[in-house]
């Protein structure tokens, strides 16, 4: 999964979130050939720089309402948005969809202060088959990241 977004504020505070963010780590799930069974290997979330000064992280799909979350300030959502057509635009240029509804019930341990996100959009991978694993996790299934 990836997020693309756009921080602005202090720029020490948001060296600070960005820091956060490379920091991060989750659990990224591997799914057996029968579906039945998961097992969990810890990954480091990415962190890439896009033009124009946006970024885009990279944590797997799990973790997609823990991120929005953290990302979206829901008390200044409205307050820094782009308009309409201008996001429409951004989205159509770097290959993103709309962002999805999520739940707020958790939020990642982020610095965020001084800090705020303008939240353009998301990416989703494929699924993918690793027979590069070896042993009992041979021919297990993730998400291609």
């Amino acid at each position: 999964m990836h997020i693309i977004f756009m921080p602005y504020g202090r720029l020490e505070c948001v060296e600070e979130t960005l820091n956060d963010i490379k920091a991060q780590k989750y659990q990224y799930p591997l799914i057996s050939p029968d579906g039945k069974e998961k097992a969990y290997i810890w990954m480091k979330g990415q962190l890439r720089v896009l033009p124009f000064g946006f970024y885009e992280h990279i944590f797997p799909r799990e973790q997609l309402d823990v991120v929005l979350s953290t990302l979206i300030d829901k008390r200044t959502e409205g307050r820094y948005n782009l308009s309409k057509a201008k996001l429409s635009i951004i989205r159509k240029a770097l290959h993103a969809k709309k962002i999805p509804e999520f739940k707020t019930d958790r939020k990642l341990i982020w610095t965020m202060d001084n800090v705020h996100m303008i939240v353009l959009g998301i990416r989703e991978d494929t699924d993918i088959v690793d027979n590069a694993l070896e042993g009992k996790y041979k021919g297990w299934s993730h998400e291609a990241i």
